[in-house]
């Protein structure tokens, strides 16, 4: 199982204090080894395959959809939010949901409301990644919730990501919010389980729709 390099750093750390645990008492090794199992499972980082059709855009995210709604944002005008909880228990990497370039970075900082609730949009710390796509301007926000205590975003300025490329992830339970430009059609609901990079949000609007 490949693993996320954000949490290479804890890994190790935790793996040396297994081993010199073990000199000074078996029992806090054995907690500290239970507590790298742990940190190996949560920082998995597993592969994804975009779906065949490039017209789907793909979930930035796993998780659960908490939130489908119209909406409006000063970097995609009229948008789909759609807003996928991640648990403690779901993958944390966060993948890019369609191929563009990256032309607008913004850190927010805010409250640690849950992250499934309706104000964590809003007014929870967040990290903003715009992109010029060929359908419009589209928006992956990544939200710190309650245990969120780091996000990552790899992605600069300028470059060109792809549908599926791993860009970042939030540490410990979060949310991310994708605004779908008005050329893409949401196709999830509330309650639906996702994969980031594998499960479609939103699918390119034909010229009779």
């Amino acid at each position: 199982m490949r693993i996320a390099r954000e949490g290479l750093p804890a890994i190790g750390g935790m793996l040396f204090m297994s081993l010199g645990g073990w000199f000074v008492s078996p029992a806090l090794s054995a907690v500290f080894l239970a507590v790298l199992c742990f940190l190996l499972w949560f920082y998995r980082d597993p592969e994804r395959r975009p779906p065949e059709n490039p017209a789907l855009w793909v979930s930035p995210a796993d998780g659960r959809v908490v939130e489908v709604e119209v909406t409006e944002h000063p970097f995609t005008g009229r948008a789909t939010r759609v807003g996928v909880f991640m648990s403690p228990l779901d993958v944390h990497v966060n993948r890019v949901p369609w191929d563009g370039e990256v032309t607008y970075l913004q850190y927010m900082p805010g409250k640690k409301w849950v992250a499934y609730g309706p104000k964590a949009s809003a007014e929870n710390e967040r990290f903003c990644l715009g992109m010029e796509t060929a359908a419009g301007p589209a928006l992956v926000v990544q939200i710190a919730g309650l245990l969120a205590r780091r996000i990552v975003c790899r992605a600069r300025r300028g470059q060109h990501l792809t549908r599926g490329e791993r860009y970042g992830m939030i540490q410990f339970g979060s949310k991310v919010d994708l605004y779908l430009p008005s050329a893409v059609r949401c196709v999830v609901s509330v309650g639906q389980k996702v994969k980031a990079g594998e499960t479609a949000l939103g699918v390119v609007r034909n010229e009779k729709e």
